[in-house]
Order: C-alpha cells, then structure tokens, then sequence
C-alpha cells in the first residue's frame, strides 16, 4: 500500500515538474489532464489486470519465442556455429559461444520485414487509424497530433512523422512539441521484440509489457506534452499518409529487410561505441579515490542522481540506486544498453516488481543521441521549421523521460 501511494505522489511530482518549466504556466490543460490520465489508467488496468490480456501477454512470448526460432533458423542457414548451429568442434564454455550481433540483433531483419508486410497488407495503418481515433474523441487534439502519436507506437520518431508529412508545416507551436514528444516517449516496434528477447528471463511476459508501455505512453506523452508547449486553440486535421508504398507481398518484405539492414548497422555500431565509452569513462573515474570501499564508477554516479527518480516511481529506496543507474544509463546513453544492463542484473539486485517497474521506465527512445536523431529526421521532413525543432528538441527530450516516469510511476501502483 505504501508503495502504491509512493507511485502516486510520484505521478503529482511529475506533473508539477512539467508545469513548472511550462511556457505557459497558466494555461494548465486541465481537462486534457485529465481524461489523458483517465485513458492511460483504463489502458493500464486492462492489459495488466484482466485474464483475457494476460494469455495473450502468454501468447505474445510465444509469438516471440517462434520469431526468434525462424530467425536463428535463417541464420544458422548463413552464418553457421556463429548463430546457433551446430559446431564443428567441442565447446567448453557455451556461455562464450553466445555472440549478440549473431545469435540476437538478426531478429530485427525479421521484425522489419513483417513490420512492413504488415503495413502493405493495411493491418498496421488500421490500428493506428483505431488508437488515433481513441486519442482523438477523449483528448479533444487534432487530427495529425493523433495520428503521429498513435503510429509512434509502431515506428520510430522519425518514420512517424512522414505518415502526417504534409500537415507538418502548419501546425503550430504545442501541436510539433506533441509529435516531438511521443517520438521521444514511444520505442519503435522494430526494436520491442529485440528489447523484449533481452528480457526473457529476467522479467516475465517481457514483450506485452513492452508493447503495453509504448500504448500507454502515447497519452502520457500527449498530457506532458500539452502542459510544458500548450497544444492552442486550433487543431490541425490530418488524414494517414503512409510513407511509401510496396507494390506486392514480395516488394514489401523486400523494403523491410533492407531499413532492417540499416536499422541492425546502426544497433551494432551504438553498441559498440557506447560500450566502449562506458569502458573509458569507468577507467578515468577509477583513477580517484574509492568511495564507502569502492570505487567510482559511471553507473554510481548516475545511480546517485537519478535514484530520487527512481523512488518517486515506486521503487523502495533500498533498490533506488541500483534503478537509478538504468535510468541515468537510458537517458545519458541509450534504453539499449539500459535494457542490456537490466537484463544482466544479479537476482538479488532488484526484486520482480522493481523489474517490471523499470521495464515502463525504460521504454522510450528520450536520450541525448536520440535528440540529434530527431532534429536531423524531422529537418529534412520539415526544413522551414527547423529552427522551432532545434528549440523544442532538449524540451522533448525532458517531456519523454517525464512520461516514462509517470506511465512507470502509474505501474507501480497498480503493481503489489
């Protein structure tokens, strides 16, 4: 019980942080506010409370299990040993013969050609049509702002906007801090089930909680949004515009896996850079002194900072720093390396509610690189703004942690 108030504290302290760095500090969106936190509470307790969902959480780990068997399979076919096959020799130490960018990261090929199947077969356009329509009627925004949050949930921040590509230009101020910010608070799907693999077995029904964070954290980004750059008195309409168009199945699986091969370049190249950086800067802080015994490290530090975060979230304070430390690791790197770390955490290091916890709390793409990201994708999309987009990008990237925080803060109190 404690905790769960914890978390509702944590929920107002989030809110009043937003309000406090406000452009427009008396213009409080009250009744968006409100039916946003409404609709994130209603989604919150469907999927995690009710029977029905949680066979299908069961079934999506399945669903999972099975594109991770297809994926091996293909690679085993091309790769050998490295991916999984059988070796050729005897292995002494089978927890070495795991390599990630094998046996792991060829899952995104998989995901982004389905991914893009789906959208040719107008499976996706229809949910997102569906999520945006909800978004729509109950927080009162317009028609592009809902659509770009609603296909956030499926694409990354920058594929998401072209879907409203020509509305870009005319929207005001609130409505481009609104798509900024659900890029920014949303992971795309291309990478859930990547992230979710990581967490097999660390936290259960990994994928749909994955899943259930980027559908909640679409209102969530929407209420933050509205209370730090008013959304304004007009909306923008806005019809779904899909990007590109395949011309057959085959064409489609084809565009897939060749934004797949970009996208799983771009993974194993942050990988390794971001380990590497982490590396060096441990080595430079390990030329200072020890600190209560030991020594300093890049995870304590961000561990020290963003423990109270971690705590307003729910987590009890004996574990704050520990999940502090992922939260610094996602916001100062990336949720990849955030992700990876949880996963590798010792048993005893957090317990199984501080893990679903931060499963929420990292699911976003709100980090320091991402910002560049999102200034170079939408410049090119919508160049006459850029200049608004340079301002707003820090502002974003604040508003997307503040909203992985609260849907993480709302989790936690309805988790025991």
């Amino acid at each position: 019980m404690l905790l769960s108030l914890q978390s509702a504290f944590g929920i107002v302290i989030f809110l009043t942080l937003a309000w406090l760095i406000s452009e427009e500090r008396r213009h409080f969106p009250r009744r968006l506010v409100i039916t946003g936190l409404g609709v994130q509470l209603i989604l919150a307790i469907t999927l995690l409370k009710l029977p029905l969902f949680k066979d299908l959480f069961l079934a999506l780990n399945q669903v999972l299990d099975t594109l991770q068997q297809a994926t091996q399979t293909g690679t085993s076919f091309v790769f050998g040993y490295l991916s999984g096959g059988t070796p050729p020799f005897d292995i002494i130490n089978t927890n070495a013969s795991f390599i990630l960018a094998f046996r792991v990261l060829p899952l995104v090929l998989v995901i982004s050609a389905l991914s893009s199947l789906l959208f040719y077969w107008r499976i996706l356009p229809w949910l997102v049509r569906g999520i945006s329509f909800v978004l729509q009627r109950t927080m009162s925004i317009g028609g592009a702002v809902g659509l770009a949050a609603a296909a956030n949930v499926f694409v990354g921040m920058v594929e998401a906007p072209l879907f409203i590509r020509p509305y870009l230009a005319a929207m005001n101020r609130g409505e481009l801090f609104a798509v900024m910010t659900c890029g920014m608070a949303t992971i795309a799907g291309t990478v859930m089930a990547l992230y979710a693999s990581f967490l097999m077995t660390a936290v259960p029904d990994a994928l749909g909680h994955i899943l259930t964070a980027s559908l909640v954290n679409a209102p969530g980004a929407l209420i933050i949004a509205a209370i730090m750059v008013p959304l304004g008195n007009t909306n923008t309409a806005g019809s779904l515009t899909p990007p590109q168009q395949a011309r057959s199945s085959i064409d489609a699986v084809t565009q897939g896996t060749l934004a797949g091969i970009n996208l799983l370049i771009n993974i194993a190249a942050m990988l390794v850079v971001f380990v590497a950086l982490v590396h060096l800067a441990n080595s430079l802080l390990n030329l200072l002194p020890d600190y209560a015994g030991q020594p300093f490290t890049l995870q304590r530090l961000l561990g020290w900072f963003m423990a109270p975060a971690a705590w307003l979230i729910g987590i009890p304070w004996h574990e704050s720093m520990t999940a502090g430390g992922l939260l610094g690791t996602k916001v100062v790197l990336n949720e990849l390396l955030a992700y990876l770390d949880l996963a590798q955490l010792p048993v005893d290091a957090l317990s199984p509610r501080s893990r679903l916890i931060m499963t929420y709390a990292l699911c976003g793409f709100a980090n320091l690189g991402s910002m560049g990201i999102l200034i170079g994708g939408l410049s090119s999309i919508a160049p006459q703004r850029r200049d608004e987009i340079v301002n707003l990008a820090p502002k974003a990237v604040l508003a997307g942690t503040l909203t992985t925080l609260m849907t993480a803060a709302l989790v936690g109190g309805l988790t025991v």
